[in-house]
C-alpha cells in the first residue's frame, strides 16, 4: 500500500528522492505519466500493465477515449530508483506539472501522485471546503 503526504524538493536535473516508505514497492521499477488535475501519477510496474491493458481496450472510435489513452500511455516513461533512492522526471512531465522545487508526494494505495506544492495546497483546500458534497455524492454510489 502507498499511503501519505511528503514534502520534498526537486534538484536541479530534475531529481526527487521518493519517500523510504514507497522504495521497497519501486524498486523494480515503476512508470511515471501525466495525471489528472496536473499532477504526475507514478505506479508500480504491475499496477500500470493492468491499468495499460484498460487502456488499450478502451473503443478507439471514441474521442474522449483516445484523448485519455493518449495523456496516460504517450506520457508514460520507465523510472528507476538510484543508490539514494531518487527518480529522475523527464522534463516535459515536469513541464505539464508545473513543478518547481518544493513538490509533494502522495500516496493513493495503489498509485503515488506528484504534485507542485503550491497546486497541491490550492487542490487540497478547494476538497476539503466541499468535503461534504463530494461525501454526499459518493453515499449517492454506495461508498
Amino acid at each position: 500500500m502507498l499511503l501519505g503526504e511528503y514534502r520534498h524538493n526537486l534538484d536541479s536535473k530534475g531529481r526527487m528522492a521518493m519517500p523510504a516508505k514507497f522504495r521497497d514497492a519501486l524498486v523494480a521499477g515503476a512508470i511515471i505519466t501525466r495525471g489528472i488535475d496536473n499532477c504526475l501519477f507514478v505506479f508500480t510496474n504491475a499496477d500500470w500493465d493492468a491499468l495499460a491493458k484498460k487502456l488499450v481496450a478502451l473503443p478507439l472510435a471514441q474521442a474522449n477515449a483516445r484523448a485519455f489513452a493518449r495523456l496516460m500511455l504517450a506520457g508514460a516513461t520507465d523510472v528507476a530508483l538510484d543508490s539514494q533512492g531518487r527518480i529522475l522526471i523527464p522534463d516535459y512531465l515536469r513541464k505539464y506539472a508545473g513543478l518547481k522545487k518544493e513538490i509533494v508526494v502522495a500516496g493513493l494505495y495503489n498509485r503515488i501522485e506528484i504534485w507542485d506544492d503550491a497546486a497541491w495546497q490550492s487542490y487540497k483546500t478547494k476538497t476539503e471546503n466541499s468535503s461534504e458534497a463530494i461525501a454526499e455524492k459518493l453515499g449517492e454510489l454506495g461508498i
